[in-house]
């Protein structure tokens, strides 16, 4: 091995490793990352990215012996044949559920930054400050003004497309022009707005597709492949664009196949000395030093490194010493919502097949506003005009069924609700030590389930929709129920939280272990409320705070 000593080590690939790297190595830090799984090189691993429908054997479905190989995945839609490859061998990587618990996971160069929905909003001060305002577990450390310059930061360089609002819990953002909405969505969104007096609105989705050539990145080409890969780099992953910021500085060292088993514990200077790596393919054990350790292999992956390591002082694991390791799992509550048909557009049509939609902000419990439950949700959604795959009840086969079909069907818009879960300490994860992957490492068992508050919510998630979907002019409003699975969000959060006592959380307010301050968590895992709108971008601006902050310690000698 030629070198294993850096001056900082990044553990994950996806999009908070992704931004630590480009931190760390733009700030002159020779950086390791360390991935578990294989490489994807940008563009030209992108195997399906240029395929239509009738180029898979299954015209993009799924099989029966997928369903049978992937018993989590076939839960819900990431189980097709488009790109089986980039979710993980669910045979390799067991793991153990205690309660349901619907896991997704992307073990590559990249991570779920490669098929990640792509919405981006900001944590508001109503979110940091929930917790506190309610008695609700711990006090986040941070206020929105001391991460607003980090969101800033980040969506700039990301590059975002949507609309500023200044609307109550919903902060504006640096933002590329949006994608425009179709002519049902604007006309739906004036009457909204109309009925509601301003109090509930409909705005264009904030999408992590630039709009505008970025960085190199060619503008979204309204394909809607984005699972796929994006050959022209329109939607911000790790590959088209952190990685090849952080590579052109020339510090970087991407090893994959390099699975993170323990952190390197120094009892007598307290300090991460660096990390133990398992070599996915030859099975072989390494070692890799530095003076920082950056966690960002998912929240779950994240906390069972931690949990794996220095166990000899703390048996529970690195940053278990508050009792709070592995506990406050979180996800976002959905698949339940509303939708009705539109009438009198027959004559319009829309552009292209845009890769977003529309969202309606939190409106519940903000203000005057005062439920049965605590926090709300928000709504994504969209409108559209039915397809060859509807069906037209009135005909039967032939000429006329062949002739309907080639014209496009009613027009439709559905409103999804993603609802807040409370960070509850009985929803966890722990290590199954009966249990092992294919590599003879212990898997985690995970016990979570969402409560009274949250089946609360789900009546007004739903009512909500219908009620402003009817005061639109919609005809034939239905609500849903799809039945929520835990973790079916991939939007996993909680397990390390950050507080501001070492006694009830894991991190500090820097995104350090309170037990050892040269690692850093800057994943799902640090979140200590999950808000209701889509966390990544809050990763993000996590992660470039964090790595600003380690770098400034590292010079004055503090790590």
């Amino acid at each position: 091995m030629a070198n294993n000593t850096y001056d900082a080590i990044v553990v994950g690939s996806g999009i908070s490793g992704g931004w630590a790297a480009k931190e760390l190595t733009e700030k002159g830090l020779k950086t390791i990352m360390l991935e578990r799984g294989r490489d994807i090189k940008h563009v030209q691993d992108y195997v399906n990215a240029n395929k239509n429908p009738w180029d898979f054997p299954h015209r993009g479905g799924r099989t029966q012996e997928m369903i049978q190989n992937y018993p989590v995945l076939k839960r819900d839609y990431p189980l097709n044949e488009t790109n089986l490859d980039y979710w993980v061998n669910e045979k390799e990587c067991p793991y153990v559920e205690t309660k349901r618990f619907d896991w997704y996971r992307g073990y590559h160069v990249g991570g779920r930054s490669l098929m990640w929905g792509r919405h981006c909003y900001r944590h508001s001060d109503i979110d940091f400050e929930a917790n506190a305002r309610e008695g609700i577990a711990v006090d986040w450390p941070i206020r929105y003004k001391d991460i607003a310059p980090w969101y800033s930061y980040v969506e700039k360089f990301a590059g975002i497309n949507g609309s500023n609002e200044n609307f109550p819990g919903f902060p504006d953002a640096e933002l590329m022009p949006a994608m425009p909405m179709n002519c049902v969505e604007k006309d739906v969104a004036e009457r909204v707005r109309k009925h509601f007096n301003g109090t509930r609105i409909i705005t264009n989705a904030r999408i992590a597709n630039i709009t505008r050539p970025l960085e190199g990145r060619s503008a979204c080409q309204y394909r809607n492949k984005c699972w796929l890969g994006c050959p022209f780099g329109a939607y911000f992953s790790t590959q088209s664009s952190t990685l090849p910021a952080a590579m052109k500085t020339g510090n970087l060292t991407l090893r994959p196949f390099s699975i993170v088993t323990k952190i390197i514990y120094d009892k007598d200077t307290q300090r991460a000395k660096g990390v133990e790596v398992l070599d996915a393919e030859t099975n072989q054990t390494y070692e890799y030093y530095a003076k920082v350790v950056f966690l960002c292999a998912s929240a779950l992956n994240s906390t069972w490194i931690l949990m794996n390591s220095a166990t000899d002082i703390w048996p529970e694991g690195l940053g278990s010493s508050s009792g709070e390791l592995g506990h406050n799992l979180m996800d976002h509550h959905f698949r339940c919502g509303a939708s009705g048909k539109a009438e009198g557009y027959e004559d319009k049509y829309y552009f292209g097949r845009r890769p977003g939609g529309i969202y309606i902000p939190r409106f519940r419990n903000i203000g005057n506003d005062k439920r049965d439950y605590l926090r709300g949700f928000g709504y994504q959604g969209s409108a559209s005009r039915q397809g060859w795959q509807r069906n037209i009840a009135e005909l039967s086969v032939g000429a006329e069924l062949k002739e309907a079909l080639c014209e496009p069907g009613p027009w439709t818009l559905g409103l999804g609700a993603f609802g807040e879960i409370l960070p509850y300490h009985e929803n966890k994860v722990t290590l199954d030590k009966n249990v092992k992957d294919k590599w003879g490492l212990p898997v985690l068992n995970i016990d979570a389930e969402i409560k009274e508050n949250e089946k609360k919510m789900r009546i007004d998630m739903m009512n909500d929709a219908a009620e402003m979907l009817e005061a639109a002019g919609l005809k034939d409003v239905k609500t849903y129920d799809n039945v929520y699975g835990f973790g079916q969000g991939i939007h996993e959060m909680g397990t390390a939280r950050m507080g501001r006592d070492p006694k009830t959380s894991v991190l500090n307010g820097n995104n350090q272990v309170w037990d050892c301050k040269n690692v850093f968590v800057t994943d799902g895992a640090c979140m200590t409320s999950a808000s209701c709108v889509n966390p990544s971008l809050t990763y993000m601006a996590l992660t470039a705070r964090a790595a600003d902050f380690a770098v400034s310690e590292l010079k004055k000698g503090n790590l």
